[in-house]
């Protein structure tokens, strides 16, 4: 009961205090998704954006982390080059790219599929020494029911950690590595399930390990985000992975507690952005016999501080 009344006082105190008044858009037309993060934008053609609008998109992506806009028709150019408005486009390191397209990854489960691609709750890319900082997905084929993608704020997760696990962890470094990510990746006979593309192009992809501040400060709100997942962070830096991972499971579990999260359903042709920076995103895989595509670009990120 103390979490959540802890929550509740955040929402209170920071995310709604007495003062605020929602933000006003003269281009957007913006509906939150959820109380936590999230909003959708209704009305838009980014093919054919304004110079104004593009600005006021980049504005509520900082003010709702997470930004869902419907009825997309993008080709790979159209999709590549909204992205690149946002940033510099780098290609994924561990996936085959679109033909044609380097920085665009293509994925699509099949009626046969078993092992989604995603896997669990994850923030993009941590083992990258400059890991994305925004991800933009385009979903060209949707099934019926299922695929749904679920988000969670982490600065709402930093702010209401616990004062001694807060104390405990702030300034330390943990150590992110590619190898926990693919961990859940079918071994054996089984491996032929998953399509090449979506397992590591190289044994290097395998071994890459970096080391980011538990607490990442956005270059841009200047506030802390909790910057640890079961998908990626292997240990503390000054500390053994056993030492590690009883504080790194309650640092996921309770970033991803219902109350800081948004979930989201896919429709053909929407388009979906979020900060990488402040928020974990988990891939629904509950659609088995069903189609489901989608397109990625990323954006440059900076080194983590």
């Amino acid at each position: 009961m103390a979490r959540y009344q802890q929550t509740y006082e955040y929402h209170r105190a920071v995310i709604h205090p007495p003062q605020f008044e929602p933000q006003h858009y003269k281009y957007l037309d913006l509906r939150p998704a959820s109380g936590a993060l999230g909003a959708e934008l209704f009305g838009l053609d980014l093919n054919t954006l304004s110079e104004p609008a593009f600005r006021e998109l980049e504005a509520a992506l900082v003010d709702h982390i997470v930004l869902f806009i419907r009825d997309q028709a993008l080709s790979p150019q159209a999709l590549r080059d909204f992205g690149a408005r946002l940033g510099t486009l780098v290609r994924y390191p561990t996936s085959e790219p679109m033909s044609g397209y380097p920085e665009i990854t293509e994925f699509r489960s099949t009626p046969d599929t078993v092992f989604n691609f995603g896997g669990p709750w994850h923030t993009d890319s941590m083992f990258l020494e400059r890991p994305p900082k925004f991800t933009i997905l385009h979903n060209t084929e949707c099934p019926k029911v299922g695929g749904d993608t679920s988000f969670t704020n982490l600065y709402l997760a930093w702010d209401t950690l616990p004062e001694e696990l807060r104390d405990k962890v702030d300034g330390k470094l943990a150590i992110n590595s590619s190898a926990l990510a693919y961990v859940g990746l079918p071994k054996g006979p089984d491996r032929d399930k998953v399509p090449v593309k979506y397992q590591p192009a190289s044994s290097e992809a395998w071994q890459r390990e970096v080391a980011h501040p538990v607490a990442r400060t956005h270059p841009e709100t200047r506030r802390k985000a909790l910057y640890v997942s079961h998908s990626y962070t292997a240990r503390f830096s000054d500390m053994t992975q056993a030492e590690s991972l009883p504080i790194i499971k309650q640092l996921h579990d309770h970033a991803v507690q219902p109350n800081f999260t948004c979930r989201f359903r896919w429709q053909e042709g929407t388009l979906a952005i979020w900060d990488n920076r402040c928020c974990m995103h988990f891939p629904h895989n509950d659609y088995a016999g069903q189609v489901r595509a989608m397109r990625r670009v990323i954006v440059e990120g900076e080194r983590p501080v």
